[in-house]
């Protein structure tokens, strides 16, 4: 199992976030998970937000190109990367295949 799945021109991740971290940061592949620490509350989507913005940064993409694309409301979310490889994602959030 992986944290990724192609989807056409994109990557979707299977991420768990822990809120109100002391940093913003990739934790590391926990199964078939990455983990993603942020220091944004999660209230009034604040933490979906910084979510979005981080791996928009760590990733070198515009933000129009990070969405959500499930678990808004939940620690475990599905967020869909366009225009980057499997290869790529990886390589950019220092992190291995699972």
């Amino acid at each position: 199992m992986s944290f990724w799945r192609e989807d056409g021109d994109g990557v979707v991740l299977s991420l768990r976030v822990q809120p109100r971290s002391a940093a913003n940061r990739v934790a590391g592949v926990q199964g078939n998970v990455l983990k993603i620490n942020l220091t944004a509350p999660p209230v009034e989507g604040r933490a979906n937000d910084a979510l979005v913005r981080f791996l928009a940064q760590r990733l070198g993409v515009s933000k129009s190109r990070v969405r959500m694309a499930g678990g808004e409301a939940s620690r475990h979310k599905v967020v869909r990367v366009e225009g980057l490889t499997p290869a790529q994602v990886q390589e950019r959030l220092g992190v291995g295949d699972s």
